[in-house]
């Protein structure tokens, strides 16, 4: 007897379209960083359920709200921990974090280099707008030296941090570079992170278009070059993309650095050899987790 099976609909933008429209100030580079993550789900075949998007504090970490996926907005530098915790449950989730330079570079630097030395299975994408722009235009840990904002108005002191060179340096296996003014090629970076098994960093330079007006679309437009462009640069030589990652001023690089297959964490863990914690029994009787629950609730 043949059984009737439901055409499953198919995915367009629209599919992932929140039920909340996006409050970012107009120009905002979180605009172009949220319609890639759709094109790159789209490119997939990834289906809403199928995902969790985890965030912090920020402008950039409202976006869970505004994309049709299970979605978490957690506490400011603690997305990466929630991610992490959600990942290892379900394995099947594809979990991609979004958050801004403050939420992943400051305030929660600790938890993203362990989690990238880990190769934890997630998906990171930080919008580096190079300033706070949600709490109005302080200093963040990739302003740039000389920079006058609302904590530096003689001009920061302090030396910016380099995303793409620690995220090599601490295991990431997936780093790569995107500009939100260039959104198709920012999809394909998408996609490939998602795609790639082990822990994958997107710094996506997205201008804050209210509080940063060095770092402007133009300033990077005149700037960034793609390394797919570059002839014979490889990804898979860790020197070459470290070399690559530290080329700042007249010319900087976007696109895929580095990229290595490495055995992930979930495979790693003793505690996953009978599979990921959803399909392992509770090891309690119905009466102990209601009890339970009640407590917590």
């Amino acid at each position: 007897m043949a059984i009737a099976v439901e055409k499953l609909e198919e995915l367009t933008l629209g599919t992932y379209e929140g039920l909340v429209d996006p409050d970012w100030c107009p120009g905002c580079g979180d605009f172009g960083v949220l319609k890639s993550l759709k094109m790159a789900l789209v490119e997939l075949s990834i289906r809403p359920h199928e995902v969790l998007v985890v965030s912090g504090i920020g402008c950039s970490s409202n976006l869970p709200g505004f994309i049709h996926a299970y979605g978490v907005h957690s506490l400011h530098g603690r997305a990466l921990p929630v991610a992490t915790g959600a990942k290892l449950a379900n394995h099947n989730l594809h979990v991609v974090i979004t958050g801004g330079d403050g939420d992943g570079y400051g305030i929660g630097m600790g938890h993203f280099i362990h989690a990238m030395r880990r190769n934890l299975d997630l998906t990171y994408i930080v919008m580096n707008n190079q300033i706070y722009g949600l709490t109005t235009g302080q200093a963040s840990a990739t302003t740039m030296k000389g920079v006058r904002t609302l904590t530096t108005p003689r001009g920061n002191a302090e030396l910016p941090i380099n995303p793409i060179a620690l995220g090599i340096a601490s295991g990431a296996t997936y780093v790569a570079r995107g500009f939100s003014g260039d959104p198709t090629h920012l999809m394909q970076l998408f996609a490939g992170a998602i795609a790639h098994r082990g822990f994958a960093l997107i710094d996506v330079f997205s201008p804050c278009v209210t509080f940063n007006k060095v770092n402007t679309y133009p300033w990077f437009k005149e700037r960034l070059y793609r390394l797919e462009d570059e002839a014979g640069y490889d990804p898979a030589e860790v020197t070459a993309a470290l070399a690559r990652s530290y080329e700042w001023g007249e010319r900087i690089p976007m696109g895929l650095f580095y990229k290595d297959e490495q055995p992930i964490y979930e495979d790693s863990e003793p505690a996953f050899k009978n599979g990921p914690l959803v399909d392992q029994p509770l090891g309690m009787d119905r009466a102990l987790f209601d009890q339970l629950m009640a407590e917590l609730i």
